[in-house]
């Protein structure tokens, strides 16, 4: 008997998703929540990869890193319901795990940081528990860059939707540069290579 939900995917073997997270909109451009879309952003540009089509509810542009084909995503159904997008495109392509990237912000970071980790929990972020509960799996890789948070000053939901002090900008451009060469990495020598260079080298770019 044949089963319908093959019917409604596209194999798309070795495809690997890069989903950055934030929120749609001008008004949420440059907030601290909005770091998975500027990494995602800064990606495209340097490799010359427009994200322009609406797909499975979110901004995709596809091209190739380190010879791997790539889709750059930026889901836009707001933060809480990341996962309904990256759901549905991990299930039309058929997505292995591993093959899902997904940047964000975390506040148990320290601002500018950069963290990679193969699976695990999505710790008090809520993009990352909607897109865990959709999928009903938490193994594939993450890049968190961390924000900081001043939790006694400041309302979290406040906090994560402001923008950067000037005195972060130096230190969160970095990290995204960071993020990128570490995904370029993860592309092109495995998750494990980029885990042991960028997890552990603090050093700025222009310190290299």
């Amino acid at each position: 008997m044949i089963r319908l939900a093959k019917c409604f995917t596209k194999a798309a073997p070795g495809l690997i998703v890069i989903a950055g997270l934030g929120n749609p909109g001008g008004k949420y451009s440059n907030s601290k929540h909005n770091i998975g879309f500027i990494t995602v952003d800064q990606l495209a540009e340097r490799h010359g990869i427009r994200i322009s089509k609406l797909k499975n509810k979110a901004l995709i542009g596809e091209g190739k890193i380190a010879g791997k084909k790539v889709m750059l995503v930026k889901p836009q159904t707001y933060m809480n319901e990341s996962g309904r997008s990256v759901r549905d495109i991990v299930n039309y392509y058929n997505v292995d795990m591993q093959n899902l990237y997904v940047i964000y912000d975390d506040v148990d970071l320290p601002m500018g940081s950069l963290r990679i980790r193969k699976q695990g929990s999505a710790g008090s972020h809520n993009g990352m528990k909607n897109i865990i509960y959709l999928l009903g799996k938490d193994d594939f890789p993450r890049f968190r860059i961390g924000i900081g948070a001043d939790h006694e000053r400041i309302p979290l939901r406040d906090y994560v939707l402001s923008g950067f002090d000037k005195e972060d900008l130096h230190d969160i451009r970095n990290a995204v540069i960071r993020c990128v060469d570490a995904i370029e990495t993860a592309l092109s020598d495995g998750l494990e290579a980029a885990m042991l260079k960028y997890n552990i080298n603090t050093k700025k770019p222009e310190d290299e």
